[in-house]
């Protein structure tokens, strides 16, 4: 019964008690143990029984009239619930046993959800690809063998396989949106801010890399989520309201088409992505034109050494002071891509980082400039098709050896290092039936607006009914 109805229809039903918070829970814990052994998605839950004990209590209780009224949640591996350990998929960190929630955790909790466990992530959160050591690769739902990317690719193959009904992530380096065009579903990376973190601990020098995110299998899906966990809070000195609803924000197709977007294509030759995947992207954009929405090929005037050498400098910092945070005893146990990272940003001293914020302003006003004739700009959701998952990292693109291990990933620095919101849309599939999707990025806390354009496509597209073939 539950099989063909939207999260939406599922929460009207548990409100008018159609159906029981238990009875829903139960349908996907079903899923969960049917499909998730190929998936490797979910990789630590709470017991059965005590689950189906919440979710009776939930019933008693009249908790269907909280707002997420009892659906369940599984948090990612890097995020903090009480009662779950936070591994970050490294064995030096694998008892690592939380005092407290993450804040969007206590705010999904206080709206109702129940959080059944945690979704698998990428090695320590570094490297844009789904494998760690102590749980192994997550695989792809259209093909097992292959990538579901990274770093949220646990929480993407477990949307996509319809064993919860939504989930977070976190971005960084396209943790949200790389995951979602590897699985044909939408990821949203928002402005930071946006969904609050607890950031008293960050060093003042640095600016925000890191958002927590989102992913779901269509847009309405994810405002169910969306307008439970944004919103300003005490902890975080970034965050930030916003007048309005994610759910509210459809609007008609006179409004629609007069969307302009800018499509950045391969950035002037200096991105290295495969041809199948531009033309995917490119076709989809003709279908947009057919239906009124005007889309132009750019050749933006925007330093791409000076994003490349901002971002890396920005990152390695980020990632040597969280490692240091962490108090990782034996940096040599941990992942080439990790270590790299740690001992890049060893070496940073302040002039590196003054230099880094100098660049990433400049970078800031060229885009501005763009923004100005545009609403959105377009760029591919990934620069490689899935790959095999047993890979740590893709070493070449297009017979052409890249010289980092995130080279490969290049593609979603400028919505990173810029603070812009960003939502993947599924785009279609290439020759061997593996999805693919395309970065809309809008202008800074212009969140609600990215989010109506994403409702509209997929009320013309409708790639939510495209599911893989599980067994």
């Amino acid at each position: 019964m539950l099989e063909n109805q939207s999260v939406y229809e599922i929460q009207k039903n548990i409100r008018s008690r159609q159906i029981s918070i238990k009875e829903v829970l139960e349908y996907y814990l079903d899923k969960i143990e049917k499909l998730n052994p190929d998936l490797n998605a979910i990789v630590l839950q709470k017991d059965r029984e005590l689950l189906i004990k919440d979710a009776i209590e939930k019933d008693k209780n009249n908790e269907v009239e909280k707002p997420l009224n009892g659906l369940p949640i599984a948090i990612k591996d890097l995020t903090d619930v009480i009662g779950f350990k936070t591994t970050y998929g490294f064995a030096g960190t694998k008892n690592n046993q939380p005092k407290k929630n993450s804040l969007f955790v206590s705010r999904l909790i206080d709206k109702g959800a129940i959080v059944i466990g945690k979704t698998n992530t990428a090695e320590l959160g570094v490297g844009g690809h789904t494998i760690n050591r102590l749980f192994g690769p997550t695989s792809n739902v259209y093909d097992l063998s292959k990538s579901a990317a990274g770093s949220s690719g646990g929480a993407s193959s477990a949307v996509a396989a319809g064993l919860l009904p939504f989930a977070d992530g976190t971005d960084q380096m396209g943790s949200c949106r790389g995951p979602a065009a590897y699985a044909n579903i939408y990821g949203f990376r928002p402005t930071p801010g946006l969904i609050s973190t607890d950031r008293t601990g960050q060093k003042n020098n640095l600016p925000m890399l890191t958002t927590p995110g989102c992913l779901a299998r269509n847009p309405d899906d994810m405002s169910i989520l969306l307008d439970e966990i944004v919103g300003s809070d005490s902890l975080d000195r970034f965050s930030f309201d916003i007048e309005g609803l994610f759910k509210n924000q459809k609007i008609s197709d006179k409004e629609f088409s007069k969307f302009r977007v800018g499509w950045l294509s391969n950035m002037n030759g200096e991105y290295n992505i495969e041809k199948e995947i531009l033309e995917i992207c490119e076709n989809k954009l003709r279908e947009l034109e057919k239906i009124n929405i005007k889309v132009e090929e750019l050749k933006p005037k925007i330093n791409n050494e000076f994003l490349w050498k901002s971002w890396t400098t920005l990152r390695a910092k980020s990632i040597y002071e969280d490692t240091l945070a962490m108090n990782i005893s034996d940096i040599g146990s941990m992942t080439y891509q990790a270590i790299w990272e740690y001992n890049k940003g060893k070496e940073i001293n302040s002039e590196d980082l003054q230099l880094a914020i100098e660049q990433k302003q400049k970078c800031l006003k060229e885009i501005n400039l763009v923004f100005g004739n545009f609403d959105f700009l377009a760029l591919p959701s990934a620069q490689v098709c899935p790959f095999d998952k047993n890979l740590q990292f893709p070493k070449e693109i297009n017979n052409i050896e890249l010289d980092t291990y995130h080279r490969w990933l290049e593609v979603f620095i400028l919505s990173s290092l810029l603070d812009l919101p960003t939502v993947t849309i599924p785009v279609g599939f290439n020759k061997n039936g593996m999805p693919m999707g395309m970065q809309i990025i809008g202008r800074n806390k212009d969140d609600l607006k990215l989010f109506s354009f994403a409702i509209k496509y997929e009320d013309a597209f409708n790639y939510s009914k495209i599911k893989p073939k599980l067994k």
